[in-house]
């Protein structure tokens, strides 16, 4: 529902939460799919619940409204519209029975349904998205996670246009109709509230397979799609068969339908949705072919694949109470993902990976004005709380208490978990309590991590003493106020360290152990450690232990030491990050003082010395030899300097091309392999290196290296290179180059979306001059549809967010043309025009020219017209203050 700019939404608050008046025990869902409207008739049993503390409450229905009532009635009674009251989006019935059935009937236009929530239509699939608070754009219902019931839903759809005819659970019944029709009838054995409901009528195809269960139990496992996309479904069907196998082995959680569906969806708000028994997912998130996908792509397909199937037991079989706990669901099940495709793959690349998204973007969130606890306390419209606070910071709170407890209490508490409170809605307490019971400790100080925003500052000193051989580690924490909360108490901190002597090895510690988890619970802490025969170099926060900014006062050389010798992968990769951005935090200072930029040869030593290890990981050799970006850069910064941190890092990127093109060189020809394409982990590490090596020579701007770049494009059997070298040939200052590329690549490829996806974020993140106009101009392109999200994101999502020099033009070009898209869409998708409004909502960051420019136009969304609920908070957050 739209909000007029000057009228306050109500806001929601933890603190009020009621136990609902009404328990479902039946839901019997009628759908009559017709291309001019859809005529939706529910059957639900109701009964009061006795955990309700008033028992004269009325039944309160939500119900968007674009629902259009048709009838309803109480037990076959029809009621008057003296008996119930419409109040915004609710429907409020009085005087009921203890137990009833409610029978509803709406009329409401999928085809027109732009903000793809609920029923709506993709591509003319008839297609739902329910969660969080989808289905009351259905029906009128308790669209609450904690009101569960079973389902029973009937189809009633033209065979021709919609042969399939999907929704939850196994299928029970079906028939032709006269006129052409047909129908099915679906029943889920399992209850679920109404966020896990799903409905699919499409003509598509299906690939199908088999998964036997570690009972003996067999499963039929379909991926349904377009017909001209079943050759990409091979992939996620393995991704599929591999994550059940994994979710036995590790958690014991064996599937419990004897169906399991997957249906790509183009035209889809998020990334994929557990449905019970029926996954939705976006294009993007199943479709994978070699020719088409580059690695990056068949690592989100394994990773999201196996994301929504562990919601069958982490969200689906325990759901949440309320949408305040989302992370109960999403955090835990980000964990559970992330330890999957850490075992699939390199497990210290995916944790490299998962830290620099939570340190790019999620302490930006923390630091911004929409800042929130794990388990926020309030919020307008829920779909604003779909975060990376949520999902990504959730997920390290679930991490650390596998750290504190250790994987095999971890796994007690998980079993225990899944036992106490399966078919319920419960809390993250409840999670807690689970984990607290399995291990005997008292983990109450721990739950700071959910009701705390911020990231915590973690600065340490350390102090030997070579008379006593004692090596203490001095801690302070503290967590700076943020947009929602002004002080903080100390959390409890796992902190894992080791200790390197002068020869790099590892020194035996208190526990005999070469790594010790100590746990920071005061402000301030010290930790000694005895028998250290020489001052060691300390390793501190192994595998990135907690999400916290660390300080520690390292050498330059006492990083290049860690970068060489640390046995943690991702502390070795760390000293890189540390060691790059030190260096270029000194040269923008020099840059705004209008001094001459020059090098530390420590930089260029270290990265030359990495290259020669051939005992590294290419994976992580890449990872390491990656300068830190724009946006990290950006995300340190007290003030974001936009010109010097562009051009800092462009400066050390070419300093180093130039002093180690021939090393590069060398390493793009020893990894330039002609092999059959394959996603495994070392194919992907040998192709991230090469194309790496490619970057930095391209960075150099010789035409040398152009042709080798506009040889591997030409050459390319596989979307991984191929997209590389367009992307190097694009960004760079070659634009007749550029051109042809592009048109070449366009001709190719303009039947397959989500190619044409990529050539859209190609040009969107260009960062030479008149990017923005080419932007612009290809919102009037055939390959543009601005009511598609994944376009939205591939080209004004990209600019807005990656394209750091064009977005800030100093004329406020870009601030504008994001302000501009955001009004559009604001009434025709209201969940992407909230997330896109993120880049602006950051404007005190910047300095006082740029951010007048961005305060004024998000002033200029703000009298726009009637905001909708999800722009109206975001906005009203950011200009408060």
């Amino acid at each position: 529902m739209n909000q007029p700019a000057t009228e306050q939404p109500s806001v929601i608050y933890l603190k009020d939460y009621e136990a609902p008046a009404f328990l479902v025990e039946q839901t019997d869902l009628r759908f009559e799919l017709e291309e001019e409207q859809t005529l939706v008739r529910s059957q639900v049993r109701y009964s009061r619940n006795p955990g309700c503390v008033s028992r004269q409450r009325p039944l309160v229905l939500d119900g968007h409204e674009s629902l259009e009532l048709q009838r309803l009635s109480i037990d076959g009674e029809v009621l008057s519209a003296q008996d119930y009251r419409r109040e915004g989006e609710q429907l409020v019935i009085p005087d009921l029975p203890d137990s009833f059935t409610l029978e509803c009937v709406t009329r409401i236009e999928p085809q027109n349904n732009t903000a793809l929530e609920g029923l709506y239509k993709s591509d003319g699939m008839f297609c739902t998205q329910c969660e969080a608070e989808g289905f009351r754009r259905i029906t009128f219902y308790q669209d609450r996670p904690d009101v569960m019931g079973l389902f029973e839903t009937t189809i009633v759809a033209d065979k021709q246009r919609y042969p399939v005819l999907l929704s939850n659970g196994n299928l029970v019944d079906g028939g032709d109709e006269e006129g052409g029709k047909h129908w099915v009838r679906w029943q889920d054995p399992f209850p679920k509230p109404a966020y896990l409901f799903a409905l699919v009528g499409g003509d598509l195809e299906y690939v199908e397979d088999r998964y036997t269960t570690c009972s003996g139990r067999q499963i039929a496992l379909k991926i349904f799609a377009e017909a001209k996309d079943l050759d990409k479904l091979e992939y996620a069907m393995t991704s599929l068969k591999q994550s059940m196998q994994w979710d036995e082995q590790v958690y014991g959680r064996e599937y419990d339908l004897d169906i399991f569906m997957i249906v790509a969806v183009d035209f889809f708000n998020m990334g994929a949705m557990e449905n019970k028994g029926l996954n939705i997912f976006n294009t993007s998130c199943v479709l994978a072919h070699p020719k088409t996908t580059v690695d990056t792509g068949f690592q989100r397909v394994e990773g999201v694949v196996a994301h929504e199937y562990f919601h069958n037991w982490s969200g689906n079989r325990v759901t949440c109470r309320d949408w305040f706990q989302l992370s109960l669901k999403e955090g835990f099940t980000v964990f559970r993902d992330a330890e999957f495709s850490a075992d699939m793959n390199s497990r210290t690349v995916k944790r490299i990976e998962d830290v620099t998204l939570l340190r790019t973007a999620q302490f930006a969130e923390d630091a911004g004005p929409m800042a929130h606890p794990v388990r926020p306390a309030s919020f307008i419209e829920i779909s604003n709380f779909y975060t990376l606070t949520v999902y990504e910071k959730g997920c390290e709170v679930v991490r650390m208490l596998r750290t504190l407890l250790g994987a095999e209490t971890f796994r007690k508490g998980s079993d225990l978990y899944f036992d106490r409170h399966d078919g319920q809605a419960v809390t993250t307490d409840d999670f807690v309590q689970a984990m607290a019971d399995a291990s005997g400790r008292d983990m109450s100080r721990f739950k700071l991590w959910y009701s705390q925003s911020g990231t915590p500052q973690l600065s340490i000193s350390g102090e030997y003493d070579a008379e006593h051989q004692r090596y203490t580690l001095h801690m302070h924490q503290s967590c700076p106020a943020s947009a929602d909360m002004a002080t903080k108490q100390p959390f409890l901190i796992p902190v894992a360290v080791g200790l390197l002597d002068p020869q790099g090895g590892e020194i035996p510690l208190n526990d005999g152990a070469t790594t010790e988890v100590l746990e920071l619970i005061a402000a301030e802490q010290s930790f000694v450690f005895e028998n250290i025969p020489v001052e060691p170099i300390p390793s501190l926060l192994r595998d990135f232990s907690a999400p916290v900014k660390l300080q520690f006062p390292y050498s330059s050389e006492q990083l290049v030491f860690l970068m060489q010798h640390d046995s943690d992968g991702f502390n070795r990769w760390d000293a890189a990050q540390q060691l790059a951005v030190g260096i270029m935090s000194g040269l923008i200072g020099d840059y705004q003082q209008g001094r001459e930029l020059r090098l530390e040869p420590a930089l260029i030593r270290a990265y030359e010395q990495v290259l020669s290890n051939q005992g590294l990981d290419k994976a992580m050799v890449a990872k390491v030899l990656t300068l830190p970006t724009e946006a990290y850069l950006s995300e340190l910064a007290e003030e974001i300097d936009v010109d010097a941190i562009y051009s800092v890092r462009r400066f050390v990127r070419e300093t180093i091309a130039a002093a180690l093109a021939p090393v590069f060189l060398q390493v793009y020809h020893d990894n330039n392999l002609v092999e059959e394409y394959s996603p495994d982990a070392a194919s992907v590490a040998r192709r991230s290196l090469k194309n790496l090596a490619l970057a930095y020579l391209m960075a150099t701007g010789k035409e040398d290296y152009l042709m080798l770049a506009q040889q591997q494009f030409d050459e390319a059997d596989n979307m991984t290179d191929s997209q590389a070298a367009l992307t190097l040939i694009v960004h760079s200052e070659h634009r007749q180059a550029a051109s042809v590329v592009l048109e070449s690549f366009y001709q190719r490829w303009q039947n397959e979306s989500l190619v044409v996806n990529q050539w859209l974020g190609v040009q969107a993140s260009d960062p030479t001059a008149g990017a923005l106009m080419r932007v612009q101009a290809l919102l009037e392109h055939p390959a543009y549809d601005s009511t598609n999200p994944n376009k939205i994101r591939a080209l004004i999502a990209v600019f807005c967010a990656q394209n750091i020099l064009n977005f800030h033009n100093s004329d406020g070009s870009g601030y504008r043309f994001l302000a501009d898209q955001i009004i559009v869409l604001n009434t025709q998708n209201p969940q992407i025009a909230s997330r896109l409004l993120t880049p602006l909502t950051r404007w005190r960051k910047y300095p006082a020219e740029r951010s007048a420019l961005m305060k004024a136009e998000l002033e200029r969304i703000s009298v726009s017209g009637n905001l909708s609920r999800d722009v109206f908070e975001v906005l009203s957050k950011s200009l408060a203050g």
